[in-house]
């Protein structure tokens, strides 16, 4: 008797089995490795994510809508979304994969790390659960979770193609911040995705899918100590406080001498300091380099933009110069970022 085998999701079989000939394998058979994880993914977190229709005034006096994603944070209603997403609007409704449509109400906003904290009163679905994206590496499997197009509860799965990514954020010719070790994945993110999760394949969310930056290619604000605080700013204060000295810079290498009594390669040329700011008042000139703020090595615009955060708005620092080959000292008190002022390096 000739004995067929066939090719299923787990395997090669025999179908020789106690069920005869035509056995149709079992869902848990159908189901590769990869399928299991993003199936298991999608189920746990699904229903922590929101779907999001937001209405703004335009200047106009005419009423736009927007439409975007929220993902569940707490279990008494705060919701984490993409500062964007919300920009101009105070309220809107978020609609659950289990048919609830729930009120919101913005609680803060911050468009230079592009979050948004929401709560809503009642009827809050289950939190997800938040992971860390600093563990993340290439290649490894993320699940996004969002309203692509209006499609609530869409899922789409892919790899992470890069993690260290930076990603410019805020208005043109305003207020501009890099947001730092952004996520890149090739999952499919769409219009309308903007405030879902990211998830690892433990269903820990590890970013809030911010942008679309061309086909294949998705950014996701990480989701680790920096957001964090952030978000905790944001519960609590409805804000953000970040210090601010007023002077544009970028990573330039340091002299060999200089690098060699320092023993590091990187500094920050300072390329424009902008009048009457901390800088300014401090002494600071273009074409110097930082190097040190209170003893913390500044490779890069990105270490400098770190330590802005609020405990050192008002407070007396000793920034590091070299100028003309000297390295000394100068002292900057940094004051707080206003909310209008352009600003595109710390």
């Amino acid at each position: 008797m000739t004995r067929l085998l066939f090719v299923d999701a787990t395997g090669v079989s025999d179908d020789a089995g106690t069920d005869g000939p035509g056995r149709r394998p079992t869902d848990a058979e159908a189901l590769d490795a990869y399928s299991t994880v993003v199936t298991s993914v999608a189920r746990a977190l699904s229903p922590s994510v929101g779907s999001l229709r937001v209405s703004r005034r335009l200047r106009s006096g005419r009423t736009a809508m927007g439409a975007g994603s929220a993902v569940v944070i707490t279990p008494d209603g705060f919701l984490l979304t993409s500062a964007h997403v919300v920009e101009g609007a105070r309220a809107g409704t978020a609609t659950f994969v289990d048919g609830s449509d729930l009120r919101f109400q913005v609680v803060g906003a911050d468009a230079l790390s592009d979050l948004a904290v929401l709560r809503v009163a009642d009827g809050t679905p289950p939190a997800a659960r938040l992971g860390d994206a600093s563990r993340l590496q290439v290649g490894q499997l993320v699940v996004a979770i969002g309203n692509p197009n209006g499609y609530a509860g869409s899922v789409t799965a892919g790899v992470v193609s890069a993690l260290g990514r930076s990603l410019p954020v805020g208005r043109p010719g305003g207020r501009q911040r890099i947001v730092e070790n952004v996520v890149q994945t090739d999952a499919a993110l769409n219009p309308g995705n903007s405030g879902g999760a990211v998830a690892d394949g433990r269903g820990a969310v590890v970013g809030i899918a911010t942008a679309v930056a061309g086909v294949g290619l998705g950014l996701a604000v990480p989701v680790d100590d920096a957001t964090r605080r952030i978000v905790a700013a944001l519960m609590r204060d409805g804000r953000v406080r970040r210090a601010y000295l007023g002077l544009v810079g970028g990573t330039r290498p340091l002299p060999p001498r200089v690098a060699g009594r320092l023993g590091r390669t990187r500094g920050i040329e300072v390329i424009e300091v902008v009048p009457g700011s901390p800088a300014d008042l401090a002494g600071l000139r273009p074409e110097d380099l930082l190097v040190e703020l209170d003893g913390l090595a500044l490779g890069g615009v990105d270490d400098l933009q770190r330590l802005m955060t609020d405990e050192r708005i008002g407070r007396r620092a000793q920034a590091t110069v070299v100028r003309a080959g000297d390295i000394r000292n100068v002292t900057v008190v940094p004051r707080e970022l206003d909310g209008d002022r352009p600003s595109p390096s710390p």
